[in-house]
């Protein structure tokens, strides 16, 4: 839809220091970002600002400089650490004669590169879409034409009109299959919940280590690697729990400082197993030195998707890239588990993991000693279906006794249906 110059992999990156803390965004990270997309950065150019130049966003002067450098180094395209309007996006290309990306359009590029399902497809190709609707006003000397041709001349649609309602129709028909998804979604998670299952979601910033903590958990073969955003598409397993009985385990995407709104919106249905979830683990490295900001953002998000409410187990991933830090579980005064040290990669802690969280979702859990007769032997059936038994023996009668374990809510689901024979059965 543009006539834009030609983007490639040889970049220049422009990182602007700002005073205000709310607008600052750290190199280090943006680095790691053009790492994972795959692109090759010839040199980093910054500056400081108080404010953002109107019409270059870094200045002219430093626009020159970048100009001059695009020149050097014979880049073909340039990376910003922000994001841009699109009339900064115009003017830089037109003195650069070269693509200008900004922060935003590069995460949305790094996003569709890890893109593997078809919903994570659809909801990358959402979040685009969504972004570029605000760039068309600027879709340069084509879009200011009619169409030409024969039959075509005169006061039809111009370029900049069809290509609007183009991109109308194709963000249309994309939310209406992403709703379909997101029906199926619920059908999943209503069968979970008729079946007491408890959700357990992993979050956390990206490049934490969730993956790699998901595949010590459930011994899947997600894709775990050293780089920003490598799990796009959400994972969900199940496993067994001591005193818990079955678990599902969600692996979600990374969240990051400043992360797309249309990105948010995009991957609503994928996150709300992070909102209906009943504990999430937020995964720390706690090797990073913007671990606190890296928390707070998370927590941000987790707000901006009405999942700050569900219960938070925090998991200090990566010790054993800390001297004298051991695996360990830190508990309130009540005892209840809030903090568990760890690291995934080197298989250590997962243990006290499994049982911090047991802890946590066994916090409702209910024990009884049943004395089952013979003629109630359907009982123990159901008892055995919900996996909840934790001892078994028979009197000299042919009684059968049992020592149960199970979720609160699943003894009161029991208590409807079974209440005159369980009433007599409870010792």
């Amino acid at each position: 839809m543009f006539e834009r110059f030609q983007a490639g992999e040889q970049a220049i990156l422009v990182h602007v220091d700002f005073t205000d803390e709310e607008a600052k965004e750290d190199r280090l990270e943006f680095e790691m970002l053009v790492s994972s997309a795959g692109v090759n950065a010839l040199t980093v150019m910054t500056t400081k600002r108080r404010t953002a130049h109107p019409k270059y966003f870094v200045g002219s002067g430093k626009a020159q400089e970048i100009a001059d450098a695009v020149t050097l180094y014979q880049a073909n395209v340039i990376l910003f650490n922000h994001s841009l309007s699109p009339s900064q996006e115009k003017y830089l290309e037109a003195l650069c004669q070269c693509r200008v990306v900004d922060r935003t359009s590069l995460i949305l590029d790094i996003f569709a590169q890890r893109a593997r399902t078809h919903e994570g497809k659809l909801q990358v190709e959402l979040a685009q879409l969504r972004h570029l609707s605000t760039r068309l006003i600027r879709g340069w000397t084509h879009l200011e034409r009619q169409k030409g041709g024969v039959g075509l001349r005169g006061p039809g649609e111009t370029q900049l009109e069809t290509d609007r309602r183009l991109l109308r129709e194709r963000v249309s028909t994309i939310a209406k299959r992403l709703a379909k998804v997101e029906k199926q979604r619920q059908q999943g998670r209503r069968a979970r919940e008729r079946a007491e299952i408890p959700t357990v979601s992993l979050v956390g910033y990206t490049n934490a280590g969730k993956s790699t903590l998901f595949n010590r958990l459930t011994n899947a073969k997600v894709y775990a690697a050293d780089q920003l955003f490598a799990t796009l598409d959400p994972t969900i397993r199940k496993i067994e729990l001591a005193d818990v009985g079955r678990v599902v385990i969600a692996d979600t995407v990374g969240f990051i400082r400043h992360l797309p709104h249309d990105l948010v919106a995009a991957f609503k249905a994928t996150l709300t197993e992070t909102r209906e979830a009943e504990l999430l683990l937020h995964v720390v490295d706690v090797a990073d030195e913007r671990q606190a900001e890296n928390q707070q953002e998370v927590m941000s998000v987790l707000a901006e998707i009405d999942a700050d409410d569900v219960p938070i187990l925090l998991v200090c991933n990566k010790i054993d890239r800390l001297e004298q830090v051991v695996p360990r579980i830190d508990r309130d005064e009540h005892g209840i588990p809030q903090r568990v040290w760890l690291s995934a990669q080197a298989d250590l802690g997962i243990d006290l993991l499994l049982q911090a969280v047991a802890e946590r979702l066994g916090t409702q859990m209910v024990k009884y000693h049943l004395t089952i007769p013979p003629r109630a032997a359907r009982l123990k059936g159901l008892f055995y279906q919900l996996n909840c038994i934790a001892a078994e023996q028979y009197d000299e009668q042919g009684n059968c006794i049992i020592d149960v374990n199970m979720p609160e809510r699943e003894w009161n689901r029991l208590l409807k249906s079974e209440q005159s024979m369980l009433a007599q059965c409870i010792n």
